[in-house]
């Protein structure tokens, strides 16, 4: 069967051709003819070239560019942009520079920006136009300085020509100098961003290249990064020890770059403590069998300021890690955080041991009544319920906690040490603890990470609002000890943080909470 498309799409293209041909035949018999009627006749040319002579393919190829929606004959140009999209750029830059080689263009536009530069310089009303001229001319020169091709070892410079030629050493000294100047003359301009990233550029290609770092070194005091300010004067006056003005650079902003690097180094010192930390608090959960868990760090994908401040974090959570009371003993004390829902209060334990005994702990809290005492010490509890015997102690079991896809409320595993370090160091920025820049970063991937959570969950069961059923819990005799409790494979501790839900027997709120969160089981000390 005739394929009639391919057929409609080869007429189109010739009778492009076709009329191409005509338009280049008018222009020939207009006579003679100016520089843009030349340059019209020249591109035509060689159009009408690049459609004859087909290699395999590239006739079919052509076909499907030339009848896109988005493609522009060159004839029908009206802006630089749509000239990009004919893809003849290249052809129309070759004709204009016609006989003129890479080299001698570098050097041309860059003595055009010397001069815009020098013009800007003498101009006595500050015109910063000169600036954005020689700009121009500089990026321009540097366009073509890539153009160059370098003389290897063995080859030979052209003999019929006055361009300069260089070797690869010298060409990219040549192109960190062109560099060197677009950073100065934004400089000038006070474009400090771009000061810096042009002098980084001009020492990618040469290092020894000590006005490059001397500029370098002036971005980052106006950026107010003082450390690196200091590291590029320190490998500047590597280079040459005696320049006076990385020299008065450096006594000006001594005292700065002094504080900085302290600050940095006590950044560093108080991140190594932090990582002996979690490695070590990941240590003892493995070889104990404690899991550790998480919750997003953020509660919306979105940017809104109210939603900035609602962590899905267990408050009050202050930073405190499991820690080992004293080296070569093994005791660890853990956070912990009583939840009392009946009367929506909580305590908040910096440090429960476990070796200690929950009744033990609970007695200190919520003594019971002597003979002749009618109140609790708590003047929240108003039916003095709290007393130590009257209490039912629960905690959570995360069902979810063991799949890969879990519901962004809900508790995700940590499962290596890795996981762990990332997530308390990403809980310290959130809270403002390396500064406000760190925070908005971690709060765009702490968020990133959420909308993924969410998406994975859509895909897998519909909708967000598809939420499982409440946690089930398990309810737990006092006298066992904090580190019975960790050890039980049904408990995993979000947070670092471990949660318990206490309720007076008699409460309606308890009996309330058992519907929802169903007990299923009663952990109790072993009978040896």
């Amino acid at each position: 069967m005739p394929d009639y498309h391919i057929d409609e799409k080869v007429d189109q293209y010739n009778d492009l051709l076709s009329n191409m041909s005509a338009m280049k035949d008018t222009i020939d018999a207009e006579g003679p003819r100016d520089k843009t009627d030349e340059l019209l006749a020249n591109a035509i040319d060689l159009a009408i070239q690049q459609g004859r002579g087909w290699g395999p393919g590239e006739k079919e190829a052509y076909l499907e560019k030339i009848l896109d929606d988005d493609f522009i004959p060159p004839l029908f140009a009206t802006s630089v942009e749509e000239v990009e999209k004919s893809g003849l750029q290249e052809a129309f830059t070759s004709l204009i520079y016609d006989g003129e080689t890479p080299t001698r263009l570098m050097l041309s536009f860059r003595k055009k920006g010397n001069d815009a530069f020098q013009n800007g310089k003498r101009n006595q009303v500050k015109n910063l136009s000169y600036f954005r001229t020689a700009l121009n001319h500089y990026y321009e020169a540097f366009a073509w300085a890539l153009k160059i091709e370098p003389l290897h070892e063995g080859d030979y410079a052209v003999a019929d020509t006055d361009d300069p030629t260089y070797n690869e050493q010298e060409l990219n000294q040549e192109r960190s100098k062109i560099c060197g100047n677009i950073a100065l003359t934004h400089m000038q301009l006070k474009n400090w961003g771009f000061v810096r990233d042009e002098s980084k550029k001009a020492l990618q290609y040469d290092d020894q290249n000590v006005k490059a770092w001397y500029r370098l070194a002036k971005a980052y005091q106006q950026l107010q990064e003082w450390e690196a300010a200091g590291d590029a004067l320190d490998k500047g006056l590597a280079v040459e020890p005696e320049n006076p003005d990385l020299l008065k650079l450096q006594q000006l902003l001594a005292e700065r770059i002094r504080k900085a690097r302290k600050q940095r180094q006590q950044r560093e010192r108080a991140r190594a403590e932090r990582v002996s930390k979690v490695k070590a608090v990941w240590k003892h959960a493995s070889t104990n069998k404690i899991a550790l868990g998480k919750v997003p760090l953020v509660s919306s994908v979105e940017e809104d300021e109210e939603e900035e401040t609602r962590w899905h974090h267990h408050m009050p959570h202050s930073g405190h890690l499991p820690r080992q009371l004293q080296d070569g003993v093994d005791e660890w004390v853990w956070p912990c955080l009583f939840l009392y829902p009946s009367h929506q209060h909580s305590d908040f334990i910096a440090q429960f041991g476990e070796s200690e005994m929950l009744a033990m702990r609970l007695a200190e809290v919520f003594p019971e009544l002597e003979e002749d005492e009618t109140e609790t010490d708590m003047p929240w509890d108003h039916n003095n319920e709290f007393t130590c015997s009257q209490l039912a102690i629960y905690f959570e079991i995360h069902q979810t906690a063991h799949d890969d896809i879990i519901h962004p409320e809900h508790v995700q595993l940590l499962k290596t040490q890795g996981d762990t370090m990332r997530f308390y160091e990403a809980s310290r920025a959130l809270k403002g603890d390396e500064g406000d820049d760190i925070a908005a970063i971690v709060t765009a991937v702490a968020r990133k990470q959420l909308h993924e959570q969410r998406q994975a969950w859509k895909k897998k069961h519909g909708s967000l609002w598809a939420v499982p059923p409440p946690n089930t819990v398990v309810r737990v005799h006092p006298a066992l000890t904090l580190g019975d409790i960790l050890r039980d494979e049904r408990m995993v501790v979000p947070n670092f943080l471990v949660t318990l839900y206490i309720f007076p027997e008699q409460h309606p709120a308890h009996a309330a909470f058992i519907k929802e969160h169903p007990c299923v089981a009663v952990l109790q000390p072993k009978v040896e």
